[in-house]
């Protein structure tokens, strides 16, 4: 293995790294996050922090499907560039009634040329997820014995703007 320093292309890394391939995923659910009115905590020494609370909604895939319980959310934090830095707290309820708790961190950039209308409630809607970036680390726990599996498992996602709220797309990192 080498490492581009930008000095030299001789310059070789730590032979004790290994190639472990790559990282592939498999979709674990889709998920709905209804949102209550923002609670606007202010401006603060790291940011301004605004309360998303979770409303309710719904998630739904291969090996489980359900509810977002209403009484989680993310609690923001603009930095000052106004990229977000995305700390959420959910519970879900499946449909056979386990309750899963699932928190993420995560990054939502926007581009400078679209930062107005992202903060625009309407025309936000119709600006395509792929022009921003905004991913998170889902990680979950549950006592419920059937899906116990989630409390050993790492996932990514994508979000994007709902009206209403925010939907994301969730995959398991094998």
């Amino acid at each position: 293995m080498t490492i581009d320093t930008g000095q030299s292309r001789d310059m070789t890394f730590d032979t004790r790294a290994k190639d472990v391939g790559e990282i592939r995923t498999t979709h674990l659910f889709d998920m709905v996050v209804d949102l209550n009115p923002p609670l606007d905590i202010g401006a603060g020494p790291f940011g301004r922090r605004i309360l998303f609370g979770a409303a309710g909604g719904s998630f739904a895939g291969a090996k489980l499907r359900g509810e977002v319980v209403p009484g989680g959310g993310d609690w923001t934090l603009f930095r000052p560039d106004r990229s977000m830095t995305v700390d959420v707290r959910l519970t879900l309820r499946t449909h056979d009634d386990a309750l899963i708790h699932m928190a993420y961190g995560g990054r939502w950039t926007v581009r400078p040329e679209l930062r107005d209308a992202i903060a625009d409630p309407v025309e936000s809607r119709r600006i395509d997820p792929a022009d921003y970036y905004f991913r998170t680390a889902p990680l979950f726990e549950t006592g419920a014995e059937q899906y116990a599996w989630l409390n050993d498992i790492v996932c990514v996602g994508s979000g994007y703007l709902i009206e209403g709220g925010v939907a994301y797309q969730v995959s398991q990192v094998l």
